[in-house]
């Protein structure tokens, strides 16, 4: 099992910053694709941003790219999610999420298999 943590999350006005961590523990594995995905009320839950662990190899959704910046710290076992230039239609709940030995773009909720428990972002206008 993979435990995984968010923190990070608030209220903010539009054009602001946060940064999202994901703290992971429990079984280890070579490598991982992590993943941030967000759900917004009513709706289904979407993908943000991808890392691979081992490699570092990145993607986005293009209605995050270039404001959004996915990372990880190998020695803390954490991932984060700078989110920068805000807008209201980013408000939502965050996941985290980790699936053991994932090395394509994953780009589906059902391609993982650990989520953490979620951090809300709310953004004002």
């Amino acid at each position: 099992q993979v435990q995984l943590v968010e923190s990070g999350g608030g209220l903010v006005q539009a054009g602001d910053s946060l940064r999202l961590s994901c703290a992971a523990s429990g079984r280890t594995y070579s490598s991982y694709a992590m993943g941030w995905f967000r759900q917004a009320p009513g709706k289904e839950r979407e993908f943000v941003a991808q890392i691979t662990w081992s490699i570092g190899i990145t993607y986005y959704a293009d209605s995050v790219k270039g404001r959004f910046t996915i990372s990880r710290d190998n020695a803390k076992n954490t991932v984060y999610l700078q989110m920068n230039s805000l807008k209201p239609e980013d408000t939502a709940v965050y996941y985290c999420a980790c699936e053991p030995y994932g090395s394509r773009w994953l780009r589906t909720a059902n391609d993982y298999r650990y989520w953490g428990q979620g951090t809300q972002v709310t953004v004002s206008s």
